[in-house]
């Protein structure tokens, strides 16, 4: 029997969902076709999700090609039973990043059709570490950190599922139930799986030429530093997860990025040969930089969702800098925006493109969704202050929020004393050289405070002008040393 095709979807707004197979019979082309085009976005439930999600360009493949078009279309109608869907994500850090959204966003999509979605934290399978994409074995962690990093991921989980329904849900319903969000954790069952139980069950049904064959494996095989055994039993204990989730949730979707279609691939042999279900696979696009590097940890490019690791204006200013080239394929991705207001938001831009709008959307919606409100409101007035010398936003400042805007600023605290200047604050805070150098420092126009240009050494320090109502000072020297004063007693 011939192995089970990938489709690949390559699909822009006009092609339907099967769009580029010329074996797709016709007649399911120009029904998905006239759904994706003809029936209202806002009415659309399950029927549309993959005719959608396609047109947006977040679901890549789907696995296998075959049962996909004849069984999947068919389980997502309108009046079927939810499906369950799943990803995995492992805690190799102690937090998620931008590489891994569009994951998250394919569960929120079938959670929005009003499927069952499970995120599994991988808790057992970090120990072991996915060969996927690397060119050598990941550095063992530690029982206990994984245990920490498992812990803070699930939180990161939970916080993104609870803005977008708090957010993004309420106003966007109709009427329409949002399906179930489960988080689990994979050491719950691999913890307590005997291991010849393991290899005479899950590991006598796969075989190993099918794992040999996959590319991950042999380029790892072909490396010089070779391959581990435990590395290459990774997709056989991520096939597990899709049969113990298969078994105990009745799960029959596996989502993952590009890089995991081999592992995808294990699980649903592993599934359809002990079950006798079938079952799916579907694939979203690997987030690369300008060069073509894929972002994440191992790159050292990662753009964090953890607040402690980059801040919300961090993660506003990396969506808001991206440029026309890719703006709208992101804002399709990253963003819940109708397809029909993003072309409006990008036929503006072309009339308008000094507001950067589309940038400046995609970066809210982003924010939004990762840090919630406060944490949108936090990345704008850091902008403000930092990019437009707004005192009103430095005074509404947190002192998070400056120590997350001014990262490697020194900070100071003084007293404010009678007749005390811009030299005296200056000189205190170790901001400029003794002598006549520091003096003419000020005088030529290399210092501001508050966002204002001081060239009066001499000016004595005024409330409300020189010190904000939060009792902070912004001391700039030059063009990029800050120093942040916090005066005490006033």
């Amino acid at each position: 029997m011939a192995a089970p095709t990938v489709l690949r979807q390559r699909c822009g707004r006009a092609a339907g969902l099967w769009s580029g197979l010329r074996r797709v019979p016709q007649p399911l082309s120009l029904r998905l076709r006239r759904r994706a085009h003809e029936q209202p976005r806002r009415a659309r439930g399950a029927s549309g999700l993959l005719a959608a999600q396609c047109e947006r360009g977040l679901f890549q493949e789907v696995f296998p090609a075959q049962s996909a078009e004849e069984q999947l279309l068919e389980l997502l109608e309108p009046g079927r039973p939810p499906l369950t869907a799943y990803c995995g994500f492992d805690p190799t850090a102690d937090s998620l990043h931008v590489g891994h959204l569009l994951a998250v966003m394919g569960l929120l999509h079938f959670q929005r059709a009003g499927h069952t979605v499970i995120a599994v934290v991988g808790g057992a399978t970090a120990r072991l570490g996915d060969p996927s994409g690397r060119e050598r074995a990941r550095e063992p962690l530690p029982a206990e950190r994984v245990r920490a990093h498992a812990r803070t991921l699930r939180a990161g989980l939970e916080r993104l599922f609870e803005n977008h329904r708090e957010l993004f849900w309420a106003a966007a319903a109709g009427g329409r139930s949002l399906g179930r969000a489960v988080l689990l954790d994979n050491s719950c069952w691999l913890d307590r799986e005997p291991l010849l139980d393991f290899l005479g069950g899950a590991g006598g049904r796969l075989r190993m030429g099918t794992l040999l064959s996959r590319q991950s494996c042999q380029a790892r095989l072909r490396s010089p530093d070779g391959m581990s055994l435990a590395e290459f039993l990774y997709p056989a204990l991520q096939a597990y997860d899709f049969l113990h989730l298969h078994l105990h949730h009745g799960c029959r979707v596996q989502l993952g990025g590009a890089d995991q279609m081999g592992n995808i691939m294990s699980g649903y042999d592993l599934v359809t040969k002990m079950t006798g279900t079938d079952v799916f696979g579907i694939t979203v696009p690997l987030i690369t930089n300008t060069t073509g590097d894929k972002l994440g940890k191992t790159a050292g490019n990662a753009v964090w969702l953890n607040r402690d690791k980059t801040s919300p204006f961090e993660l506003y200013q990396f969506f808001v800098r991206q440029q026309d080239n890719i703006v709208e394929k992101y804002l399709k991705l990253f963003t819940f925006i109708p397809l029909e207001e993003i072309d409006h938001i990008m036929e503006m831009h072309a009339k308008e493109p000094e507001k950067w709008g589309p940038q400046k959307r995609l970066a809210a919606e982003v924010t939004k969704l990762v840090h919630g409100r406060e944490g949108l409101e936090s990345a704008k007035r850091c902008t403000k202050a930092l990019y437009h010398s707004s005192v009103e936003a430095l005074e509404a400042m947190s002192d998070q929020e400056l120590q997350e805007l001014f990262k490697q600023a020194p900070s100071a605290e003084l007293m404010l004393e009678p007749g005390m200047n811009v030299l005296d604050l200056c000189r205190k805070a170790n901001a400029i050289a003794d002598g006549p150098s520091g003096y003419q420092k000020i005088t030529h126009g290399g210092v501001s405070i508050n966002g204002i240009r001081v060239t009066d050494p001499e000016t004595v320090l005024i409330l409300g002008q020189h010190i904000l109502k939060n009792g902070v000072s912004l001391l700039r020297i030059g063009k990029k040393n800050y120093y942040i004063i916090r005066w005490l007693k006033l």
